[in-house]
This record gives C-alpha cells, structure tokens and sequence, in this order.
C-alpha cells in the first residue's frame, strides 16, 4: 500500500480535528523539515521507525537496457532508509 500526502493529510485531519488547509500545511512542513534535513546533516533519524540517510554513489559502468550500449552513469546522491528494531519487531507481529 502507498499513502499519497493528500491522504496523509486527510488523516491528520480526521484524528487531530484542525481544518483541512491547517492539516495539509502541517503535512507539507513535516516532509519539507525531512529534505532540508537530509540536504543539511545528511540524516533523519525519527525516534521507534528509522533513520533516512544521504548515501553516495560512486561512478559506475552501466548498460542502457534499449540498445546494450555501455555508458558511464554518473556519481550521484541517494536518501537511503535503515528500519529500526522497533519497527522490525512490530513488522514481524512482535509487538512491544
């Protein structure tokens, strides 16, 4: 399953009763704080879910899969995410 913002929002809307614009904003400044974040100190760790990280990848050899040809792909940046116990536990029906 996938959640859209919009439906975040709608969530926090209907369980924190603020208006929708309020919810929305609050959810749009919730992932707006995460990317500066990331851009900022290259990690967000969220207390009992995870921590996203700014991995860098080094220049590689690829193959563009349409013609075979061989390419250089470019060294490039990628958020990367690492569970934490606590979500791995409750992900195996271990709740605490």
């Amino acid at each position: 399953m996938s959640i859209t913002k919009v439906e975040l929002a709608d969530i926090v809307y209907e369980n924190m009763k603020l208006d929708k614009k309020r919810a929305t904003d609050l959810v749009d400044m919730f992932f707006e704080e995460m990317k500066n974040a990331l851009v900022k100190d290259g990690e967000v760790q969220v207390s009992g879910f995870g921590k996203f990280f700014v991995k860098e990848k080094k220049e590689r050899k690829g193959r563009n899969p349409k013609t075979g040809e061989s390419i250089m792909i470019e060294p490039r940046k990628v958020a990367t995410f690492h569970h934490s116990q606590v979500l791995k536990d409750r992900l195996n029906g271990q709740k605490k």
